[in-house]
């Protein structure tokens, strides 16, 4: 079927064609479970004023990943299921530098964002097949491949493993 230029404006116009408008995406559902995450700072995707709230059904509808690493807080290597850092910045149309993380106990650390693009940084919700719990470092917990790249093996990352994760705020 050939399509004129004026049935293809008609088509865009109506959403029938293309990917959705950006308006469309400006907005998330709003969350029905409790809120685990709030993202805040330079981003395009919102549900409550200028923030995304995020409950943990929101987060499972994201793709999920599983990883199996060591860390330098548990013994052997756990594997972790969750988002990837980069899905969720990217739902939210997340631009800039840096992400600031703020955990459950007010530890707050800038996190590079070339970081979720080098790496396949997770937001864990699960440690092995267990949901995390604020007594075992979750509900939520960014967790690093530490034992696929030499370098993520350094102390300068061990401190962006931000476990009892609250909040993000990108900059």
């Amino acid at each position: 079927m050939r399509r004129t230029p004026g049935a293809l404006v008609l088509l865009l116009a109506l959403g029938l064609y293309g990917p959705p408008a950006v308006a469309e995406d400006a907005r998330l559902v709003a969350p029905e479970g409790e809120v685990l995450l709030t993202i805040t700072g330079n981003i395009e995707a919102t549900n409550d004023g200028d923030t995304a709230l995020f409950d943990r059904a929101m987060l499972r509808a994201l793709p999920e990943r599983t990883l199996e690493t060591g860390t330098v807080v548990t013994d052997g290597v756990n594997r972790f299921e969750g988002v990837l850092m980069r899905d969720l910045l990217e739902r939210v149309g997340a631009e800039g530098e840096v992400v600031t993380a703020r955990a459950l106990n007010d530890y707050v650390i800038d996190i590079p964002m070339a970081d979720f693009q080098n790496f396949d940084v997770l937001v864990a919700t699960r440690m092995d097949g267990e949901r995390l719990s604020p007594r075992d470092k979750g509900p939520l917990w960014i967790v690093y491949p530490r034992d696929d790249h030499g370098e993520l093996q350094d102390i300068r990352y061990d401190y962006r493993w931000v476990w009892q994760l609250l909040q993000l705020d990108v900059k």
